[in-house]
């Protein structure tokens, strides 16, 4: 594992009530948004309805790209009102992940 090598990040944060074709509408465009981001390899969404909570694991080609995004969506989500906010960033072991099928470059 490199210090600044691939990173996993994980966020997870209280989440809004699922809502209709407009916040569907603005989810489409965050994720269109997202896909831009430098360094992002791939992101999986998560949520759970039952306890509010949203987020992501993201896979970030450096930890230094991992940090730069965290830092920008910590700031948009402030914005929109969103506190709370939990993250985790982990190495990835890429020979054994490999083993085990991870979608890592």
């Amino acid at each position: 594992m490199k210090a600044d090598g691939v990173t996993l990040l994980i966020l997870d944060f209280p989440a809004r009530p699922p809502g209709g074709p407009e916040q569907a509408a603005a989810l489409r465009a965050l994720a269109d948004s997202i896909a831009q981001e430098p360094g992002l390899l791939w992101k999986i969404w998560t949520g759970s309805t039952a306890e509010g909570r949203a987020g992501g694991a993201y896979l970030f080609e450096s930890r230094a790209a991992a940090e730069a995004y965290h830092r920008m969506h910590a700031d948009r989500l402030g914005r929109a009102g969103v506190t709370g906010i939990e993250a985790t960033y982990r190495e990835i072991n890429e020979p054994l992940s490999r083993i085990t099928r991870a979608p890592i470059p």
